[in-house]
């Protein structure tokens, strides 16, 4: 089975894309939420971001304190790393169990806005790229998440910049104001099916 990559920067349209792919019925794993939900569900994984992180980071409850968390890690290189290094293989793992639930698919698409970054690349056999001008993708995630430009400039950084992904692309979609991504899809989703007739 083909698996399709999809990544771009914050803010780029990832999701958005994959939308169109779940009506072309092609199954979409969205590895950061799925990252998410290890995060709360897979006891090993919170055992260990406890041990890393301390037992205060997640609540009385069980829920985990992502504000918190988040200014750990995005102020501190090697406490990103720790957390990649917790949640990854996890995610892998539930990636390869994505993919045993739909053996009749033509192909399978994984979003991850790290894919390139995390290696995960290296387990896809095709790329899809989206891009979007930085301006629309910073008024898009001030929007989305109500944020201040600040805090998505600081969320970009710790991404590699479009220039970086391109060389890793078998497909780009482009995704600036006005631009329509479904004809982009389709003509990706044909490409990928004729590859495999």
């Amino acid at each position: 089975m083909i698996k399709v990559g999809v990544t771009g920067g914050i803010g780029s349209g990832k999701s958005v894309v994959c939308k169109i792919f779940e009506a072309l019925q092609i199954p979409v794993f969205y590895a950061d939420v799925e990252a998410k939900e290890i995060a709360v569900n897979d006891l090993q994984v919170v055992e260990q971001i406890k041990q890393n992180f301390g037992n205060n980071i997640y609540t009385p409850e069980g829920t985990l304190n992502r504000k918190k968390l988040s200014e750990m890690v995005f102020n501190d290189e090697s406490k990103l790393q720790v957390l990649n290094q917790i949640i990854h293989p996890a995610v892998v793992k539930a990636f390869i169990e994505f993919e045993i639930k739909n053996p009749n698919a033509p192909y399978i698409v994984k979003e991850a806005a790290i894919l390139i970054e995390s290696g995960a690349y290296k387990n896809t056999d095709k790329i899809i790229v989206v891009t979007a001008p930085l301006k629309q993708r910073i008024e898009r995630v001030m929007k989305r998440d109500g944020v201040l430009e600040q805090e998505v400039l600081q969320r970009i950084s710790k991404q590699f910049p479009e220039e970086k992904l391109m060389p890793f692309a078998h497909f780009i979609i482009h995704n600036e104001e006005g631009a329509m991504l479904l004809p982009q899809v389709i003509e990706i989703h044909h490409s990928i099916l004729n590859e495999l007739s």
